[in-house]
């Protein structure tokens, strides 16, 4: 990528298991320039396994929401590091001239406006992936990553006060037919 030319950031934000890896590696197929995939999920990984289930890490709740599972996820000291980190480093890519698709769960609104101002130097475009929550869990079920209940507790959180560039349902759409929609949304 030239110098003079300001990196892309592509925040895909969604609900666990609405697509967005998927959506994210069949975008960087379509880009005319490259793009690198920065998951949330790959930073979690690097939490040591003691931190899992541990007031400084993560826990997971698990309680009845509606006759079904609902994981409530508590983050600890540690994790909001991570999380600090996981942001920092994206700015840092960035202000490397290189442009990201960045695969995140938002569960506040001021963390949307937190990447725009980290990265002020690039072009920062948030996308939101929606899908009806009886798919996500269908979908979350078909997994064998994902703790079920995840996308119940995730569900009315996640999109709640953000404010999206693009919006796409990825009930109706697959990852190709979503990834098209982003490239020519944003000139990609």
């Amino acid at each position: 990528m030239p110098e003079d030319i300001r990196p892309k950031i592509i925040v895909l934000n969604g609900v666990g298991s609405v697509g967005k890896s998927s959506t994210a590696k069949a975008l960087q197929a379509l880009t005319l320039h490259p793009f690198l995939h920065v998951s949330m999920d790959d930073f979690i990984a690097m939490l040591p396994d003691r931190l899992f289930n541990h007031p400084e890490g993560m826990i997971f709740e698990t309680i009845t929401e509606d006759d079904h599972p609902s994981v409530i996820i508590h983050s600890g000291v540690a994790m909001n590091r991570l999380m600090a980190g996981m942001r920092g480093s994206i700015a840092a890519l960035a202000r490397a001239k290189n442009n990201l698709i960045v695969d995140d769960v938002m569960l506040h609104p001021d963390e949307a406006e937190n990447y725009r101002l980290l990265v002020d130097h690039a072009d920062v475009h948030i996308v939101g992936l929606f899908a009806p929550l009886f798919v996500l869990e269908e979908r979350e079920k078909r997994r064998e990553d994902r703790t079920i209940g995840l996308a119940r507790w995730q569900y009315p959180r996640v999109h709640q006060g953000q404010n999206y560039d693009l919006r796409i349902d990825t009930e109706a759409l697959g990852p190709e037919d979503n990834a098209i929609r982003i490239c020519k949304a944003f000139n990609l």
